[in-house]
This record gives structure tokens, sequence and C-alpha cells, in this order.
């Protein structure tokens, strides 16, 4: 099967977040939800989001849960997709958003912007992936990352690709330089 062939169609969520001191979030670059986007198969579903991945220039990409405390990326942009169970992620640092991620759903997270998991079912798992040629570090929302974490931020470029729908997908339209 066709790494492509589980993309659906579906309408991002795009959710802007604000910079809550601690955590940096990105003013360019909206959050992007795509609910429900893959129709995983059963066998390898994971190995079925890597392909899916690199096809569209997205690598570095590992097999996990997410992180149970804020944290985000200044030197990368992520991709997360979850290939099994589920899990209430809060995006955005505090207050921010919470999502109920499931099999099948897409969180594009800008650089910049916090993330943690709340709470999972014991079986959930997603991929987790970069735009090539960007290598991520951990902020913690730690006051004496910034100014740096700022400047990081500023300085990663654009994916070339969305890492699910290619070259013209969401993330061409509503990230920007």
């Amino acid at each position: 099967m066709e790494a492509s062939a589980v993309i659906r169609a579906c309408a991002p969520l795009v959710q802007p977040l604000e910079d809550t001191r601690a955590i940096p979030n990105n003013a360019k670059c909206p959050l992007l939800i795509y609910p429900n986007a893959l129709a995983l198969p059963r066998d390898n579903p994971a190995r079925m989001i890597e392909r899916l991945l690199a096809a569209n220039h997205w690598g570095g990409t590992w097999r996990d849960s997410i992180y149970p405390y804020h944290h985000y990326h200044s030197t990368a942009h992520e991709v997360l997709a979850c290939y099994q169970g589920s899990a209430d992620v809060q995006l955005g640092g505090e207050p921010g958003i919470t999502y109920t991620m499931n099999a099948g759903d897409v969180i594009l997270i800008p650089a910049g912007t916090g993330h943690k998991n709340l709470h999972a079912t014991d079986d959930f798992a997603v991929v987790g992936g970069y735009p090539q040629g960007q290598n991520w570090d951990l902020c913690y929302g730690k006051a004496d990352e910034r100014p740096q974490a700022d400047q990081n931020i500023a300085r990663v470029p654009l994916p070339k690709a969305d890492p699910i729908y290619g070259a013209d997908g969401p993330v061409m339209d509503y990230w920007k330089a």
C-alpha cells in the first residue's frame, strides 16, 4: 500500500496561541490540528506514518508518547501523528487549549509552541518528526531560556512541504515567514 493511500481530506483546526511568558508559542505560525486525517492500516500503522512523513520531507521520526510536562522546541517545528490509543493534550502552555488526540489525528506544532500529555490511554502512541534539516532542542518554559529561545524560533525555516498533504498542504497556507 502506498503511504498516500492513508490520507483523508480534512479541514484543519487553526489555533493561534499567544505568548504566555513561560511558553513563547509562535506569533507567525498557528498550531494546526488535522482531525481524523489518516485512515491507518491495522498492520504496522506507525511504519505507514513514517513513510508518509519521509515522502513529504519530514524526518528524524520516533515512536512514543508525549511528555507529561510542558515543553517546547525552539529550533524545530514538530508533527505528532497518533497511531493508537488517545490522549488529552494541552497545547500552548497554561492556560492553552486541550485537545483529545485519537488514532488518525495529526498535530503540527510550530517552533516555540508548548505541548503536554495530560492523560492518555495505556496504549497511546504517536509518531513524531521534524522537517528535514531541523534538529530539536528541549525547553521547559523557564525564564532563563529566553531571549535565546525567541532568537532560535525566529530563525527556524518553514518546512518545504506539509507532513501529510505535501507541497500544497494547509501548512503552506497558514504558516508564514
